[in-house]
């Protein structure tokens, strides 16, 4: 892409440090990350944002580049040393030439469920045995790992009871190391300049903390098994695609002991604990009506990019200092895990061709979305109240469909039941929602043209 047709929005990389300013100038570090605002600027330069500092100033566009995507690659991988299961005459072949320090990673055939750590040096091959006991995994019964990658970065920089450190990975073939390209990218962090504070969520793969990198607050998910990380990398690698207000906004990613997917921190958390704690007393029929518009608009920038989420629900929707909401773990939802998808799925907010048979489309996305919007209009009540699982399954199937929240605008309400619409082609495409939820604002705002931010959030 040619420099000059770069969009406001566009993140680029620094290409190298900035340090001595001309007036108007913006400071950077080689790798920074900064966003442009503005392209009016004078020829050559724009008008940009450190994404670390929040400071703007011009940039001079021949020392940045533009920060891209990644590609979703399948050889993409945290562990491009790990061969699977081959025999260890066939790990001495790999690795030949012979080379001090030269290793790979291959499942045991002989002990299903170990590991073995093949490593060149003095001119053969020495086969460690890597014993996996009590959740973790140690070679000498004196240092313990949570995951391959942890043992690799270890004696990597240790030689520990090996007899060399490990220099140089074998990569598998058809591996790419998704080190080299997230930091090719720009989106490899650097794990020294994180500070990690207190745990804010616990999900099914992994701790969520609160932490500042480089001056500005984060939200840091935590990932220590090495094939979860390995699965959620190439749904990471998804969102290095998106941008938009109304989805949280991934900054990078650091690999240490495992991964670690960094994200802007949304202060408020989510969306159904924020109604839950505040209630009616609080939050008017505006604000609510702007929580499900953010929701929509969000929905609908994925619904262009042809991704479907999966799990749209209140709980996966975070707001952040100043009342916005936006929509999280879009990348993430379609990770495998040892329960079948079935036994997992989210029955309440799951479309009936989603339970039959597993049938998952922007229809069922909007299915959901309906459920959502009775959430927020609820203030946060749990849907189908009283109803097990069993019965939402079969009462659901049958036709039925839940009452208007108390004091909801029949307007919106009309809204959830076309959204419920059991025919998926029935019902309506996230932009259409939009158009009408932009209909509703207009009903009740005392001020129509006001943006998203404006006052109606405040004293939330």
């Amino acid at each position: 892409m040619a420099k000059m047709s770069w969009a406001v929005g566009t993140q680029c990389v620094a290409k190298g440090d900035h340090r001595k300013l001309k007036p108007g100038e913006l400071a950077y570090n080689k790798g920074d990350i900064l966003t442009i605002v503005d392209t009016s600027t004078k020829k050559g330069y724009y008008q940009a944002k450190h994404n670390t500092t929040g400071e703007e100033g011009l940039i001079n566009s021949t020392n940045v580049r533009e920060r891209e995507a990644l590609r979703v690659d399948p050889g993409l991988s945290l562990m491009p040393w790990f061969h699977g299961k081959i025999s260890g005459p066939e790990a001495v072949c790999k690795l030949q030439p012979s080379e001090d320090g030269l290793f790979l990673v291959r499942e045991s055939i002989r002990h299903p469920g170990d590991y073995v750590l093949c490593v060149s040096v003095s001119g053969e091959v020495i086969h460690y045995r890597v014993i996996y006991q009590d959740s973790k995994l140690t070679i000498d019964n004196t240092q313990y790992f949570y995951n391959l990658i942890d043992m690799i970065e270890f004696y990597s920089k240790n030689k520990g009871s090996i007899a060399t450190t490990l220099l140089k990975p074998k990569q598998k073939q058809g591996a790419k190391s998704a080190e080299l390209e997230l930091s090719k990218n720009g989106w490899l962090m650097d794990i020294t300049k994180l500070i990690l504070g207190e745990t804010i969520g616990e999900g099914e793969f992994g701790a969520v903390y609160e932490g500042e990198y480089m001056g500005q607050r984060v939200a840091v998910k935590i990932i220590k098994c090495d094939v979860t990380a390995q699965a959620f990398l190439q749904e990471t690698t998804v969102m290095t695609k998106l941008q938009h207000k109304n989805l949280v906004r991934l900054l990078g990613v650091i690999l240490h002991k495992g991964l670690h997917i960094v994200t802007e921190l949304m202060t408020k958390g989510n969306l159904v604990n924020f109604l839950r704690t505040r209630g009616r007393s609080v939050v008017n029929s505006v604000q609510l009506l702007h929580f499900a518009l953010d929701v929509c608009e969000g929905m609908e920038y994925l619904e262009s990019k042809k991704l479907v989420h999966r799990d749209l629900a209140a709980r996966n929707v975070l707001v952040s200092d100043d009342k916005v909401a936006k929509v999280s773990d879009f990348g993430l939802t379609k990770v495998d895990s040892k329960v079948s998808d079935n036994a997992k799925l989210p029955v309440k907010w799951t479309a009936p061709e989603g339970l039959k048979k597993e049938k998952f489309s922007t229809k069922s996305d909007v299915w959901s979305y309906g459920v959502l919007l009775w959430e927020i209009f609820s203030y946060g009540r749990q849907p189908y109240p009283k109803m097990s699982l069993q019965e939402v399954k079969e009462k659901v199937e049958q036709g039925y469909r839940m009452e208007a929240p108390e004091d909801c605008p029949p307007g919106v309400y009309s809204l959830m039941r076309i959204c419920w619409e059991q025919e998926p082609r029935k019902r309506p495409a996230f932009h259409k929602l939009r158009e009408k939820l932009e209909r509703e604002m207009a009903k009740i705002s005392p001020s129509p043209g006001s943006q998203h931010g404006d006052g109606i959030r405040s004293g939330c």
